[in-house]
C-alpha cells in the first residue's frame, strides 16, 4: 500500500475520526497500520494473521467505524471474503483494481495520468447526464486471474 509518513496517517485519521465523534483508538492505529503495511488489500483472516491483538467481532466493529468515516475502503469480491485497504483519500494514491471471478484476488493498478483524467471526465458526464453529482470514481476490472484462468 502507498501511504505517506505514518505519523501525517496517523494525524488524518485521527482527524476524520473525530469529525464523526470518533476515538482513534490502539485497535483501530493497530488496523490502520495493518493496512499501510499490506501490500494491496486484505481479508479481516489475513488482518488477524498479522498479530492486531484483537478479536474478530472488535475488528469487524473498528472495520465498520472506519469504512464509514472513510478512512477504509471494502471490496466485496466472488469468494465472499471481504477484502480491506485504506481509502484513497487518505492514503492520496488513487488506484483500481483487478478481481479474480474465481479466487477473488485483488490486485492493484493504475493507468497514466493522461488517460485517468479523460476517464474522470468521462464518468463525470454520464453522471450529469442522469441528474448524478459524482464526487470520485472507483473501477474494478473483474476477469480472472492467471491461476484460474
Amino acid at each position: 500500500m502507498r501511504t505517506g509518513d505514518a505519523p501525517e496517517l496517523n494525524d488524518v485519521v485521527a482527524a476524520r475520526l473525530d469529525t464523526q465523534d470518533h476515538r482513534y483508538t490502539r485497535g483501530r492505529r493497530a488496523l490502520v497500520e495493518t493496512l499501510a503495511e499490506a501490500e494491496g488489500p486484505i481479508t479481516i483472516s489475513e488482518i488477524l494473521s498479522r498479530g492486531t491483538s484483537l478479536s474478530m467481532s472488535s475488528t469487524y466493529r473498528n472495520l465498520a467505524v472506519l469504512e464509514e468515516a472513510g478512512i477504509v475502503h471494502r471490496i466485496v469480491t466472488s469468494d465472499e471474503q471481504a477484502r480491506y485497504e485504506l481509502d484513497d483519500a487518505v492514503t492520496e494514491w488513487h488506484h483500481h483494481h483487478l478481481v479474480c471471478a474465481g479466487c477473488g484476488t485483488v490486485l492493484d493498478f493504475t493507468i497514466p495520468d493522461d488517460l485517468e483524467a479523460s476517464l474522470d471526465r468521462v464518468l463525470r458526464r454520464v453522471a450529469r447526464a442522469n441528474g448524478f453529482t459524482s464526487e470520485h470514481h472507483r473501477l474494478d476490472l473483474i476477469g480472472r486471474c492467471g491461476a484460474c484462468a
